[in-house]
């Protein structure tokens, strides 16, 4: 594994074909997202779903730019249900991610039982180059880790398409 891991931003830029997200924590503590998700936690409402917003400006143009060069961006959530106020939050959020050009999914816990998952939530570019996002246990993020090892990158790989297969649409996943 390697020490020096470029930017998101610079590996989505080199995609050619794809990039997967998978995601298996009911809780982040992202101090970017802390008074919009109290905010959130205080009214139920997500207080910025407009894909065109400042909040969102960064985000959405990469992926924009990323699918507009024919790469597909699929995300997959595994959530504990009854499902946390962080995943209620996220879930409302998503609109955000579908308005930009990704693909979502969400499969309750439960269903995941016989996947073998990776420690770690990551990202796939090109079913070759690995992304791990560590965190810590209050959900901080704790440094990403890159790797490039053929054996890592398609246990991760696997892992995804299994859980994206179980997996329920955002348009049909209601909490």
């Amino acid at each position: 594994m390697m020490q020096n891991v470029p930017g998101f931003s610079e590996l989505l830029a080199g995609a050619q074909h794809s990039a997967v997200h998978l995601e298996m924590r009911d809780s982040y503590g992202i101090a970017g997202e802390a008074a919009e998700f109290a905010e959130f936690k205080r009214s139920g409402i997500h207080p910025d779903v407009d894909p065109e917003s400042e909040g969102w400006a960064g985000w959405v143009s990469m992926v924009r730019a990323a699918v507009a060069r024919g790469v597909v961006m699929r995300r997959a959530r595994i959530v504990s249900e009854p499902v946390s106020d962080y995943i209620r939050y996220e879930h409302a959020g998503t609109v955000v991610n579908i308005a930009a050009g990704e693909l979502v999914r969400w499969l309750p816990r439960r269903r995941a039982s016989d996947i073998a998952l990776p420690g770690n939530d990551f990202w796939v570019f090109d079913g070759r180059v690995v992304r791990f996002n560590h965190f810590t246990g209050e959900g901080a993020s704790a440094g990403p880790e890159m790797c490039e090892d053929p054996t890592v990158a398609e246990l991760c790989a696997a892992a995804f398409e299994a859980v994206w297969e179980r997996a329920v649409s955002h348009e049909e996943y209601t909490i």
